[in-house]
């Protein structure tokens, strides 16, 4: 069995779902009563949790006390409307990528949230020692990204990076629409119409999917096809729910 690696910070998701019954008196603000709590791993954890779904030789290179790194998002319980979302970053350190034994995996999944573990030299000396990576990145693209196998980006990022995006860089990357599917190489590959509950997650769900069929099949458009039906299962859900073996 192949051997993958996740790399990339991590943080804790946690879901406030509340009810909102009255404004308050001083301001025209909602006043929250809490109904529940939920939480679960974020960021490249998430993406590891994935993984780990669908496949078991797989490990993760994160910042250490990822614990104490949260995405607070307040809901409201019923309809699902967030009203705040409130982060605490705590300074992520920097990895240090030259201690990491490459030859060891097959694949290397870069999961960067650009919050400082991962720069981009950080990650053309990751490329430049293994000729198999996957990125899913918040950075703007451009030619220092090139070495990469694959490059999944979503719609918001695709147009921020479109300037820089060389035609190297076009045979590379991935391009998630949410509803309408993904791109790749001028190829549409178009998902289920579903009726969505939360996007929270789905974007490491796809990622994590792509890999797992990558790493099984060697076969990019089945693994889109297949990362597709992933993010369609998970949407359908409150909250970041992780994708099943079907």
């Amino acid at each position: 069995m192949k051997k993958i690696l996740v790399i990339g910070e991590s943080c804790r998701d946690v879901f406030v779902y509340c009810k909102a019954d009255r404004l308050a008196p001083d301001m025209p603000i909602p006043v929250l009563g809490v109904v529940e709590q939920k939480e679960n791993p974020g960021m490249a954890a998430n993406v590891l949790r994935n993984i780990k779904e669908l496949f078991s030789n797989v490990e993760l290179h994160t910042n250490d006390r990822w614990e104490e790194v949260t995405k607070t998002r307040y809901i409201h319980n019923d309809t699902n409307h967030m009203f705040i979302r409130v982060d605490t970053d705590h300074n992520i350190p920097r990895v240090k990528v030259k201690d990491i034994p490459f030859s060891k995996y097959d694949i290397i999944a870069i999961s960067d949230y650009n919050k400082g573990f991962l720069t981009k030299e950080d990650i053309v000396y990751i490329t430049d020692n293994h000729d198999n990576v996957f990125i899913d990145t918040k950075k703007i693209l451009g030619d220092w990204i090139e070495k990469a196998r694959f490059i999944k980006i979503n719609n918001y990022e695709y147009e921020h990076s479109e300037p820089y995006i060389t035609e190297t860089l076009k045979s590379k990357i991935i391009h998630t629409k949410g509803g309408q599917g993904a791109i790749f190489n001028g190829k549409i590959y178009p998902v289920e119409t579903v009726e969505v509950k939360d996007v929270s997650g789905a974007g490491d769900s796809f990622f994590a999917a792509l890999i797992v069929k990558y790493a099984e099949t060697g076969d990019i458009e089945e693994s889109i096809k297949f990362a597709n039906e992933c993010a369609v299962e998970v949407v359908k859900h409150k909250g970041v729910s992780v994708i099943k073996r079907r």
